[in-house]
């Protein structure tokens, strides 16, 4: 039930994010481009997600366990560390750069062509270098 739910889940975020049109890079760099020709789609595209995710939150903190009976994980820390402000700063970059974050990059790689592909493969070693350092502190 779980891999079914998350399945759906995947395939309406992959939906959404085409139908708004967040697959093309042009509209991402839009939305970046304030002193341009600025394209405030995005805006609504993270409006119709914010919303949404706020009344679930709050089902959510009312609740014990999901809908498939698992517990909830705990609530990520909420502190700024060297590393989340180093993160966030290159994720922004190569959003700006490129015009895609992993969701679309994910979507587009079947309509993308090779650069879709180039920018699908850079991002998992991205993954894998910067799992690497505290993989290896943990194994030491």
């Amino acid at each position: 039930m779980r891999l079914l739910i998350s399945i759906l889940s995947g395939s309406i975020f992959g939906l959404g994010l085409l139908v708004s049109g967040m697959v093309d890079t042009t509209k991402v760099q839009g939305w970046l481009d304030v002193f341009g020709d600025w394209d405030p789609t995005l805006a609504f595209v993270m409006g119709g997600a914010i919303l949404p995710m706020a009344v679930a939150w709050q089902i959510v903190n009312r609740k014990t366990k999901s809908l498939v009976g698992t517990q909830f994980p705990a609530p990520p820390v909420q502190e700024i560390t060297p590393r989340l402000a180093i993160g966030s700063v290159l994720f922004g970059a190569g959003w700006g750069l490129a015009g895609l974050c992993p969701g679309p990059a994910i979507a587009s790689l079947s309509f993308g062509g090779w650069q879709g592909l180039v920018f699908a493969a850079s991002m998992i070693v991205g993954m894998i270098l910067v799992a690497l350092p505290s993989k290896l502190a943990q194994s030491a």
